[in-house]
């Protein structure tokens, strides 16, 4: 299960923060429901497996001009979601990756102090401006490469700005892995 690589126009237009994103497969039935369960069924078990198939994908696709990520890093929760969820799905998914390629993960270097709403209750257009400024990175090994891991990316709007929390706190390149990406197509026909 490995999604085709493609860059939309926007990606062509204006590059995003981060060098490389990469996913697992599409967002579509049925590993759709996969995620359903890990973000509100609670189902850490199936993150962290799950975060092993992706750690697996990324052996054959990390760029051999990086060395070994520094670090996992999870896309953090607010602390209201966090609470209310219980558990950070990202966060279990980054151990499975970090497990599978025997790097460290660490879900204490980028935080998330300021709340939004929930990205997938957004149209496209507004999401970029929900999440601006949400993320702060601290206490990063300067300069290094770093794996930003999330669940799903639809706009690229959160990895955007996380990306850009790590690099202004003196990260090297980031490479961002997701279990799951919602093609360009799909994303902008659920939007309208």
């Amino acid at each position: 299960m490995v999604a085709s690589a493609s860059c939309c126009g926007r990606c062509a237009l204006h590059p995003p923060a981060w060098d490389r994103a990469i996913a697992w497969a599409d967002y579509a039935p049925p590993l759709d429901r996969l995620v359903a369960q890990i973000k509100f069924g609670g189902d850490a078990a199936l993150a962290r497996w799950l975060g092993g198939l992706l750690g697996q994908r990324l052996r054959v696709a990390w760029p051999p001009r990086w060395p070994a990520a520094a670090l996992v890093l999870p896309v953090p929760l607010a602390a209201a979601r966090l609470r209310s969820r219980g558990y950070n799905q990202a966060w279990e998914i980054a151990r499975g990756v970090a497990a599978s390629l025997h790097w460290r993960a660490d879900c204490r270097r980028l935080s998330r102090p300021r709340e939004s709403q929930a990205q997938s209750s957004l149209p496209l257009a507004r999401r970029a401006a929900n999440v601006r400024g949400a993320f702060v990175a601290e206490d990063l090994p300067r300069g290094r490469p770093l794996l930003l891991v999330d669940d799903v990316m639809t706009s690229g709007s959160t990895a955007e700005q996380a990306a850009r929390a790590l690099l202004r706190a003196g990260s090297g390149p980031v490479l961002v892995a997701v279990l799951l990406r919602t093609p360009p197509q799909r994303a902008a026909a659920d939007s309208a």
